[in-house]
């Protein structure tokens, strides 16, 4: 079968593409933007990219296009498919009925820590032997790729509240069939398609409502969001943070911690993660893996040997005692989460946070009062304001007595003259941020070697 994809190289859809070849599909695809590291991935495994949507790339016309949630009515290959009739379907309908129809999901979801957590869940499984399939939005350092299908019934998904398709406006998570579920936590975000927090939990409903009987939600017992959401009704089993699963920090960046079930400790974590955030998501994937089996001093083994996804607090580089890391960020509470775990880690060194507000949530400003709020555990943030914004983030950068600029070559240059050993540069971003992170790096190399 030829599949051809619309949007491939977003996380999700370029999963797709890739557990499409392995199922001996033809498969190519076409976006706007291509760049690493999806673009990377695809090209090693040989798949066919076009730049742009010119309706040609459509003949000889493929047995069924997937349509990524970033096409709409209007993109010159979303009408050609529909003036033509041609056979079209989305990612996570596909994925539903090729992928996912007799597996035992294992579905992450929450607004922070899917990725991470989703990662950790699939890294605990392949530890334990079981050798899961998943598709996660990011590429999962332990084994160097973002997706895979295998010949075991478990597949690990990052369960994603966003909208399905242009023609399908549910949330992608309602097509997954879960039977083990992680609810990591629940904010509002996605102001571009949830009017509010309600809308979401409407959606997280429906997802609950998929759960079997015997399945199981994971959840934090002090999510207000959450309760709200299974107080709707909820018909399977369950267990909590804060319930019958918690933790005591060994360390006070969250690289040591002991793991308690029903009170009792039955194990330590020892691994190269910080940040309390993360300690709440580890704890999470081991009670999912211990659903299917897998005990917690087997999942307490793995984490020792977790790598966190690119992109999550990754130590880019290492210059004349300066370290520059990359974070992807797209929410207050997730920066100020990683921060937070940054100044626990290197104590009184000096952060310097630099933030992209790319979501489109931040570029409406819906959170503006709190993003700057977040990054006062920096010593200093520079933030940069794209085109495009609905709000004045200087205004509010003044407000908060933070920096702003509108060229990020005048952020490289104020970091570069502000250079010196034991210092932090945070890059937060959810997107390339015009290349900053490589041109800081190649900038340090110059005054600092």
């Amino acid at each position: 079968m030829h599949i051809h994809i619309l949007g491939i190289c977003g996380t999700f859809m370029g999963g797709i593409a890739a557990i499409a070849q392995s199922l001996g599909h033809k498969v190519t695809g076409s976006d706007q933007n291509v760049y690493p590291p999806m673009s990377t991935q695809l090209a090693s495994l040989g798949i066919e990219l076009t730049q742009g949507y010119d309706p040609a790339q459509l003949e000889p016309k493929p047995d069924v296009v997937v349509i990524g949630n970033a096409m709409s009515r209007g993109n010159p290959c979303v009408e050609y498919v529909l003036e033509k009739g041609l056979p079209y379907t989305s990612g996570p309908e596909w994925l539903k009925h090729h992928v996912l129809q007799d597996a035992w999901v294992l579905a992450v979801a929450g607004t922070h820590g899917k990725t991470t957590t989703a990662s950790m869940l699939a890294w605990l499984l392949e530890y334990a032997g079981l050798k899961p399939g998943f598709l996660i939005g990011g590429i999962v350092q332990n084994f160097g790729l973002s997706a895979r299908v295998t010949d075991t019934p478990f597949f690990v998904i990052e369960a994603d509240e966003y909208d399905t398709a242009f023609f399908d406006k549910r949330s992608k998570f309602v097509h997954y069939l879960p039977r083990t579920l992680i609810l990591n936590n629940l904010e509002f975000d996605h102001a571009d398609i949830f009017a509010d927090l309600n809308a979401i939990q409407t959606q997280f409903h429906h997802l609950v409502r998929t759960l079997p009987g015997q399945g199981k939600a994971i959840y934090p017992a002090q999510d207000n969001a959450i309760n709200e959401v299974l107080e709707r009704g909820f018909w399977s089993q369950k267990e909590s943070l804060g319930g019958d699963w918690s933790y005591q920090l060994i360390s006070s960046d969250g690289s040591r911690f002991k793991v308690l079930l029903e009170s009792e400790v039955v194990g330590e974590v020892s691994w190269s993660a910080i940040g309390e955030h993360n300690v709440k998501n580890a704890m999470m994937a081991i009670a999912a893996a211990r659903h299917v089996g897998i005990p917690v001093e087997v999942s307490i083994e793995a984490l020792q040997t977790f790598k966190l996804p690119k992109r999550r607090m990754e130590l880019k580089a290492e210059i004349g005692g300066v370290r520059v890391y990359d974070d992807f960020a797209h929410h207050p509470t997730a920066i100020k989460t990683t921060l937070a775990g940054l100044r626990a880690k290197v104590g009184d060194d000096e952060i310097i946070a630099i933030l992209e507000p790319r979501s489109n949530t931040m570029k409406m400003g819906v959170h503006q009062d709190t993003l700057m709020n977040a990054l006062q555990a920096a010593d200093s943030a520079l933030v940069y304001e794209p085109d495009g914004l609905a709000w004045s983030l200087k205004e509010a950068a003044q407000k908060a007595g933070l920096q702003c600029f509108s060229s990020t070559d005048e952020i490289i240059a104020q970091v570069i003259a502000q250079a010196k050993p034991n210092q932090h540069i945070l890059i937060m971003s959810n997107g390339g941020f015009n290349g900053i992170h490589d041109a800081i790096t190649t900038e340090l190399e110059k005054v600092m070697s």
